[in-house]
């Protein structure tokens, strides 16, 4: 029997976990009236999103609501426990499933943009280090939808897994190298095509061609003095992995 199901397996789920999934129910006693772990969760995502990650502390989150730091930690154990379930709060729910017959690659390419909009409005969510396989509502919500995007590949349920960890990983990657980027530019005041433009010069003045000869034929090429795609990499970089994974589908269908 699972967690889920009431059984005992859930004896050692984090009470936040158990909360999230309501396999708990509200203390009876003690709490601040009014104070909920919606309420505290809500107030933690406030603050990542205007301050920063770092700017989330029990304290901080308590005066927020104008509560004692105690009175959280009747609901969330630890700030670990609080940044799991900021993350699924900023995940929410994902978007509805494409119609039936949609082919793999396109259900996957949706559900990757999903995900990339959803972490592009959640930047601070990914400061917040990977501990662990999903095991919040949402967070299991959106692992589904990606699995069952490649239903009828052919693929088996361990090939799956390791398909949407790897579209995931280049949605985090890409998204966060984007923002970091993006923040650069905005202390600069630069727009992409004026970075990528100095770049361009300051390492055409940098380099020798006999010892660089790659990096000499691209700058030749006139790449960075071309307008800026904020979406080329992003979509270059999905199309090339999903075809690396459609060898693996052809393989497995024997297409």
């Amino acid at each position: 029997m699972s967690a889920a199901d009431g059984g005992d397996d859930g004896a050692d789920l984090p009470v936040s976990l158990e909360l999230a999934w309501g396999l708990r129910e509200r203390p009876a006693k003690g709490p601040r009236p009014g104070l909920s772990l919606e309420r505290i969760v809500d107030a933690a995502v406030g603050l990542a999103a205007a301050e920063g990650l770092s700017a989330v502390s029990m304290g901080r989150v308590a005066k927020q609501l104008g509560a004692s730091t105690m009175s959280l930690y009747r609901y969330v154990a630890a700030k670990d426990e609080l940044y799991v379930l900021m993350l699924d709060a900023a995940a929410g729910a994902p978007p509805a499933p494409p119609e039936p017959g949609t082919g793999w690659r396109e259900a996957l390419t949706r559900w990757a943009r999903a995900q990339r909009e959803m972490l592009r409005r959640n930047l601070w969510a990914l400061r917040i280090p990977t501990a662990g396989p999903p095991a919040t509502p949402n967070s299991l919500a959106w692992m589904d939808q990606g699995l069952g995007a490649l239903a009828g590949t052919g693929l088996d349920e361990g090939e799956k897994l390791s398909v949407i960890l790897l579209v995931n990983g280049f949605v985090r990657n890409e998204t966060q190298l984007m923002a970091d980027l993006a923040a650069a530019n905005e202390r600069t005041g630069a727009t992409p095509e004026e970075v990528l433009g100095r770049y361009g010069r300051t390492v055409a003045k940098l380099v020798d061609p006999q010892r660089y000869p790659a990096v000499t034929r691209v700058l030749e090429s006139g790449i960075f003095e071309q307008p800026d795609d904020p979406d080329f990499e992003f979509v270059f970089g999905l199309e090339r992995l999903l075809d690396g994974v459609e060898v693996l589908v052809r393989k497995r269908t024997g297409d």
